[in-house]
């Protein structure tokens, strides 16, 4: 009734990392598939599904065996209890009676002593069965404890891995420079300064500072990022814009980028902005320059908006851009 436990141990070590070595000797970790891992616990808890149903039917077939056992006790104790309460009579009968009364008394004993240990061996299976049925209950419970974390892991890493399609695709496709929505200004950022119509490129030196309030600019290469890039310093809450009109790319939790929108403004040229607090566009939203993308967020470093330029998926100086 133990055996679930093999399930157990093999499920830790399908979902814990291998350890290989490299051929200097250092050791590398290789993640394992948690669907293996998952499959396995899942026949574990088919297991113990089989085992729970077959204690529970002897169990009750038990309840009946006691029961049986007991109305024996009761009844050939009853006999035996007739036979001695007169002793070793009758004396009448001769030696011969007595030797036959004396041979009827102890096979009626045997018969209660047998009596009572089939019942107490009854009884014993049952508590052995109900102590089998905790102990596969707390196996269970653990295997699903483990199946749960299994899983919210492989959900975390299929959603890991749709934000790092996501951020990829992001880089991949551009629409050129006369598209329409290149051309959209305004709108919230009506009071920014006037960008040119030629596309982003020749708006270099001139794109519209993307913090609306005052901010301490210091380059930055984050750590997990491709960079280079500007860590804009303003206060938490502070209103993150579009530098230039563009469509939404990309908008979710990124990596090392925490909340981050890309914007693709044609020509293959895109805006990132992360670390945010706040995401107030969606994926495929037309903005203009100045419009309102989120809020500067705090990662734990202080709050600052973490800023690139991008031509394709190549991460450029955006100091020139800004005029800086």
């Amino acid at each position: 009734m133990r055996i679930p436990l093999r399930f157990l141990f093999a499920a830790v070590a399908l979902v814990a990392p291998s350890v290989a070595a490299e051929p200097g000797g250092s050791p590398v970790e290789r993640p394992s598939d948690p669907t293996l891992a998952l499959a396995s616990l899942d026949r574990g808890l088919a297991d113990l599904d089989g085992e729970e149903q077959g204690a529970r039917a002897e169990l009750s077939r038990l309840d009946a065996r006691v029961a049986r056992a007991h109305e024996r006790v009761v009844a050939h104790g009853r006999s035996y209890y007739r036979l001695t309460r007169a002793g070793l009579l009758p004396l009448g009968g001769g030696f011969d009676a007595l030797v036959t009364h004396a041979m009827h008394v102890e096979r009626a004993r045997r018969v209660v002593t047998a009596d009572i240990r089939e019942e107490r061996s009854a009884h014993a299976r049952a508590e052995e069965l109900q102590q089998d049925l905790e102990r596969l209950e707390r196996d269970r419970a653990s295997m699903v404890t483990q199946r749960q974390a299994i899983e919210a892991t492989r959900l975390e890493h299929q959603e890991d891995r749709r934000r790092q399609d996501a951020f990829d695709k992001a880089f991949e496709t551009s629409t050129g420079a006369g598209a329409d929505y290149v051309a959209v200004y305004g709108g919230a950022g009506a009071g920014a300064p006037e960008m040119p119509a030629g596309g982003f490129a020749s708006a270099r030196g001139r794109l519209l500072f993307p913090v609306a309030a005052r901010a301490e600019v210091r380059p930055a290469h984050r750590e997990g990022t491709d960079g280079p890039g500007l860590e804009m310093h303003a206060a938490a809450g502070s209103v993150v814009r579009a530098a230039f009109a563009a469509r939404v790319a990309f908008a979710d939790r990124y990596g090392p980028y925490g909340r981050i929108v890309i914007l693709d403004h044609g020509d293959h040229y895109y805006t990132v902005s992360g670390n945010l607090d706040a995401v107030d566009v969606k994926i495929g939203q037309d903005v203009g320059a100045g419009d309102r993308l989120g809020t500067v967020g705090d990662d734990g470093a202080g709050p600052m908006l973490y800023f690139e330029v991008r031509h394709g998926s190549q991460a450029i100086p955006p100091a020139p851009w800004l005029g800086l």
